[in-house]
C-alpha cells in the first residue's frame, strides 16, 4: 500500500488470522533489529480510515473461501524497498548470487538475534539490487545484492508470547550464510549489543503500541519483556545448542 508519505508498505492487518499480538511482535522486533545494528525495513503503523475502505472494496482478507473485511485503525508497515513498478525483490538466490550478497554477516548477526527473541520460525528474508560503497569511498559506487531481514511475526512463539530453546528455530534455511562461522566470535558485535541492550529502548518500543493491538494484554507483556530481559545473558548457549541440532549449520565449530 502506498502511504501519505510517498514509500510503499507491506502491511499487516490488526485483525488478521495469525492474531494482534503479532502486530506487538512485529513492531518490538523492529525497533530492536535497528537498534543492534541489523539490515531491516524500516516500518511504520499505518492509518486505514474507513473512507478509505469504503473506496476500494478489493482490500480484504482472504482465508480460503471466506472473505473477511479489515478493521479500520492502526495496522503495521513493512516499507518496500524501494518504488514497486522498478524494484525487484527476490525470495531466494541461488548459491552462486547468495554467497556475493553484501551484508550476508547479518545473517549471524540475526541468528543471534532470534535465539533471543525465541523466533518460532525459520530466519525470513528478502534480497534487492542496491548502491553499496566500494572501500574508503563516500559515495554508493556500484550495483550490489542486499539483504534485508523480513516477518518477525513469530519472536515470542508468535500469539503465544513464550520464548522457546529449540535448537533449529530462527536458522536460515540456505546453511551457506553461515559458511565463515568457527565459534562465538563470528557473532560479535551483537552478542555484546545484545548482552548490553538498554531498557530504555524496550520501553519506547512498548509506549508507542496502539492501545488496539494490546487490548488488555499490558501485563503479560511485561512480564514477558522481563523474561526477555533476564535471557540476554543466555543467548551464547542457545547459539551453541544449533550444533547438536537434527542439521548442524555450523560443522566447522571450534568449542
Amino acid at each position: 500500500m502506498e502511504a501519505s508519505d510517498g514509500h510503499s508498505y507491506v502491511v499487516k492487518f490488526h485483525n488478521n488470522p495469525q492474531h494482534r499480538r503479532i502486530l506487538v511482535n512485529e513492531w518490538i522486533a523492529s525497533t530492536f533489529l535497528h537498534y543492534l545494528g541489523i539490515a531491516a525495513p524500516e516500518v511504520a503503523m499505518v492509518q486505514i480510515t474507513e473512507s478509505f475502505l469504503a473506496g476500494d472494496p478489493n482490500i480484504h482478507i482472504q482465508l480460503g473461501r471466506e472473505r473477511r473485511a479489515v478493521t479500520p485503525g492502526w495496522h503495521f508497515g513493512s516499507r518496500f524497498p524501494g518504488d514497486p513498478a522498478r524494484t525487484v525483490v527476490y525470495d531466494f538466490l541461488p548459491d552462486t548470487l547468495l554467497g556475493t550478497v553484501e551484508n550476508l554477516a547479518d545473517f549471524r548477526a540475526v541468528l543471534a538475534f532470534d535465539k533471543w527473541m525465541g523466533n518460532a520460525d525459520s530466519r525470513q528474508a528478502i534480497f534487492f539490487r542496491a548502491r553499496v560503497l566500494e572501500p574508503l569511498a563516500s559515495e554508493p559506487q556500484r550495483l550490489g545484492f542486499v539483504a534485508q531481514m523480513v516477518d518477525n511475526g513469530y519472536v515470542f512463539e508468535g500469539p503465544h508470547w513464550r520464548l522457546g530453546e529449540s535448537a533449529i528455530q530462527g536458522l536460515y534455511f540456505r546453511p551457506l550464510v553461515y559458511r565463515t562461522v568457527r565459534g562465538l566470535a563470528e557473532f560479535e558485535p551483537w552478542l555484546g549489543r545484545i548482552r548490553n541492550f538498554p531498557e530504555e529502548v524496550v520501553d519506547q518500543a512498548v509506549k508507542r503500541i496502539p492501545p488496539a493491538w494490546l487490548e488488555g494484554d499490558e501485563d503479560e507483556l511485561e512480564r514477558l519483556l522481563e523474561r526477555l530481559m533476564r535471557r540476554r545473558a543466555r543467548v551464547p548457549d542457545l547459539i551453541e545448542q544449533c550444533c547438536s541440532g537434527p542439521s548442524n549449520p555450523f560443522p566447522d565449530w571450534r568449542p
